[in-house]
Formats: structure tokens, C-alpha cells, sequence
């Protein structure tokens, strides 16, 4: 029987991590299933579910000689449920003069609205004396994108950031 767990890396960002991670996973035998990585203010982080044939302990063995390129490993026993993609049906999108609150309170108004958030990404922009924070939340609702507009109304004008919600169709393209 094989089992799932959820690998997770973090570390300073440079070329071969992901070959070198996945050379380790691929000759301790096992499966990759979903996987996101990204880079984040000169850090690289990795969440992978992997399928391997040993228990937890086998799994941190078999990532020990990882954590001589300088990355952190997580791993944790998880269920494997694969092939229950879910696709997005909204797109937010906030910006504005960077200030603390702006993914705090933007995301409690989308979990009243019961919105199921799938990705979230942010960034700054703009310069030192001026920054731009830019918030980007892809989700899953009922909720109509006029009620979603609504919600966000008053928070933007608190704060005094822009907000957009779009409507996404996957069946196009």
C-alpha cells in the first residue's frame, strides 16, 4: 500500500532545486501527484503531494540529503485525492497604496460571501516612497459577481484601494 504526504521546501533561491528534490523523490520511488512551486522575495518554496511506498520516517530519510542544499523540510501524512481539480469561477483583484489590512480584510469579506479560495498571490510595486500593493484571489462561489462587487465597496473606499471582481468562464478556450 502506498502513502501520501505533503512535502514542503523552503529555502534560498538558485538553480537545480527542483531537479535536485525530485532526483531524490524519483530514485526513492515515488509518485509525484499535484505540485506548486514558486518564488518568493529571494526565497523558493515547494508543496508537493508525493506517493511513496514507506512510512514518514522512510519519507524524511529519503529528503535528508535535500536539506544539504540549505532547504527546510516539512512533511506531513495527508489523504491522496487526485483528480478533484477545482476550477475557479471569480477573479479579485485589489491594489493600492501598500497598508497593513488590505488580505486581512479582504478575505473576511469573501468568506462571508462564502467564496472558496483556490490561489492567492501578492506583490508590491511602485517604489520605497510610494508602494503598491497588488492582491490577486482566484476562487469558487455561488455568490453573484455584482454581490461580491458590493462587499468590497466599502472596503475600498476605507482604505482607498481599487477592487475588481471578474467573472471567469473555463469552458472558453
Amino acid at each position: 500500500m502506498k502513502n501520501w504526504f505533503m512535502v514542503t521546501l523552503v529555502g534560498q533561491d538558485k538553480p537545480g532545486i527542483v531537479a535536485a528534490v525530485t532526483r531524490a523523490l524519483y530514485e526513492g520511488g515515488c509518485n509525484l501527484g499535484e505540485a506548486s512551486m514558486v518564488r518568493l522575495g529571494g526565497m523558493f518554496t515547494i508543496m508537493m503531494m508525493v506517493e511513496y511506498g514507506g512510512d514518514e520516517a522512510g519519507m524524511v530519510a529519503l529528503t535528508a540529503p535535500v536539506e544539504s542544499t540549505g532547504l527546510r523540510i516539512h512533511i506531513d501524512a495527508v489523504q491522496g485525492t487526485l483528480h478533484r481539480h477545482i476550477e475557479p469561477n471569480i477573479r479579485v483583484t485589489v491594489y493600492g497604496a501598500d497598508q497593513a489590512g488590505i488580505v486581512c480584510e479582504t478575505t473576511e469579506a469573501l468568506a462571508r460571501l462564502e467564496l472558496n479560495i483556490i490561489n492567492l498571490e501578492t506583490d508590491v510595486g511602485g517604489t520605497d516612497e510610494q508602494p503598491i500593493y497588488i492582491l490577486h484571489i482566484e476562487g469558487v462561489t455561488d455568490t453573484t459577481r455584482e454581490d461580491i462587487e458590493t462587499a468590497l465597496a466599502e472596503l475600498a473606499r476605507r482604505k482607498h484601494i481599487e477592487t475588481r471582481v471578474t467573472s471567469i468562464n473555463t469552458l472558453i478556450g
